[in-house]
């Protein structure tokens, strides 16, 4: 799933419980996350205004990086440079954009999505995306993200990861920081048990101990 990319960004055992143990738990910032989701996601939903089409809930996949989802939100923007629609005149440049909930977080796990939801509608449209947008919720603005080369490398490398995992079936070992607390998953993935010392160790550290 193309949102899996975000999970993986933020905390690749998180991304693992969800994805590949199928486990999931709700708390009220997913809760608020999908109520904004389904506001933008009137699915098959087309609105014109003017030179600027807006489309909700467009479905999309990408071969290369082998990820499918949908897009909050696409504005196809009236341009010479873009490219053609069934059933509208002219050339139209895709722009996606992205709804979250909060506000701008410390890593860059909006931007990836964004990134890999442009690069399906690039690869879908046969067209070059160069910018997309984040929209948040908490401060009500949008925020404008530049698809660098770097971004899209860090994108194919995170998909590129997310599959090795996904084929081995393995879940990461949590790395317990501040952002447990705000993860609806913490009493599946358990983060304070990973601190706890495995058998091996015990028995040799016990044994170390007793020697004279």
């Amino acid at each position: 799933m193309l949102s899996g990319i975000q999970h993986f960004a933020f905390c690749r055992r998180q991304w693992a419980i969800i994805h590949i143990e199928q486990q999931w738990a709700e708390n009220y910032r997913t809760t608020a996350g999908e109520l904004m989701h389904k506001k933008a996601h009137d699915e098959g939903s087309f609105e014109k205004r003017g030179n600027l089409l807006i489309v909700r809930g467009l479905r999309i996949a990408s071969r290369e990086l082998g990820l499918s989802g949908q897009c909050d939100v696409v504005e196809f923007h009236q341009s010479c440079q873009g490219i053609h629609l069934a059933k509208y005149e002219g050339k139209w440049h895709p722009v996606p954009v992205e709804y979250k909930h909060g506000k701008p977080g410390e890593n860059h796990a909006d931007e990836l999505q964004l990134c890999a939801q442009a690069i399906c509608l690039e690869e879908m449209f046969q067209t070059s995306i160069p910018d997309g947008f984040l929209y948040y919720g908490e401060n009500r603005r949008r925020s404008h993200v530049e698809l660098s080369v770097s971004l899209r490398d860090e994108t194919k490398k995170a998909c590129a990861e997310m599959h090795a995992f996904f084929q081995r079936g393995y879940t990461p070992r949590v790395k317990p920081s501040g952002r447990c607390k705000s993860c609806s998953l913490e009493n599946l993935c358990l983060p304070e048990l990973q601190k706890k010392m495995n058998v091996r160790d015990y028995i040799e550290q016990s044994l170390n101990a007793a020697d004279p």
